[in-house]
């Protein structure tokens, strides 16, 4: 299995903190935020391929070699946020260029979770289906601004939406998917029908509508790091 990881942001929201560096690899406790996320499932995964902007590619690269083991670094040539791809053209690109065939993990680079991702991925393989996680949001302004899905008991995804002003469900779904190796494959048809690029999850969302998907219900909490406050926070939380 290989793991695609989202880092070509420029988290501008941070600055200056990341006007000259990567967020994932600010530190949070004794290691990068990419650390955390990839020792986790480390024995798990076969290649991590970590998608950079031209902008801190190099950056990325030194910290691979630092670090060493089985990651492979994909620059997508932007400079700026003004010209970024977009989270599912960067998907489509690693994809290509580390010539993924097999399932897939995919994840953004900048969250971090105080659960391991094996138990979303021992779900996602014994539903033998692309699967999404999720977690209950009650706030209709928090709600607003992600994805949101509806299920049935055994997580089989019947609605998903970007971004709704009216939310069917309170499940949202944060930037971790599992894709099957066939579907990871239709990136290019999901863009030719008029899937939205910009956000990781317009594509798992227009994949829900072409087959059968389902969500993992997350057994503990995802801290989203955005802004300086929510990076000062987690530092805190992962002290502990």
């Amino acid at each position: 299995m290989k793991c695609i990881i989202l880092a070509a942001g420029y988290a501008t929201r941070l600055y200056p903190l990341t006007e000259n560096f990567p967020k994932p690899l600010l530190k949070v406790g004794d290691k990068a935020i990419l650390d955390w996320l990839i020792d986790d499932i480390k024995d798990q995964i076969d290649e991590f391929v970590v998608v950079s902007n031209h902008k801190f590619a190099g950056i990325f690269e030194e910290w691979a070699r630092e670090r060493g083991g089985n990651i492979t670094i994909v620059d997508d040539g932007t400079i700026s946020n003004e010209t970024r791809l977009g989270a599912v053209k960067d998907i489509q690109l690693a994809a290509k260029e580390a010539n993924i065939k097999e399932d897939c993990l995919v994840m953004a680079g900048d969250n971090l979770l105080d659960f391991s991702l094996q138990k979303f991925v021992d779900f996602a393989v014994s539903k033998d289906a692309s699967c999404v996680m999720c977690h209950e949001e009650n706030r209709l302004e928090a709600l607003r601004k992600t994805a949101v899905i509806t299920m049935e008991e055994d997580g089989k995804i019947t609605s998903y939406e970007e971004k709704p002003m009216e939310p069917k469900g309170n499940h949202a779904v944060p930037p971790f998917y599992f894709y099957k190796a066939e579907d990871l494959g239709s990136i290019q048809d999901a863009l030719d029908d008029g899937c939205g690029y910009d956000a990781p999850g317009s594509f798992a969302a227009w994949l829900s509508r072409q087959k059968t998907m389902y969500a993992f219900v997350m057994p503990g909490k995802r801290y989203d790091i955005g802004d300086v406050e929510s990076y000062e926070n987690v530092k805190k939380v992962f002290e502990k």
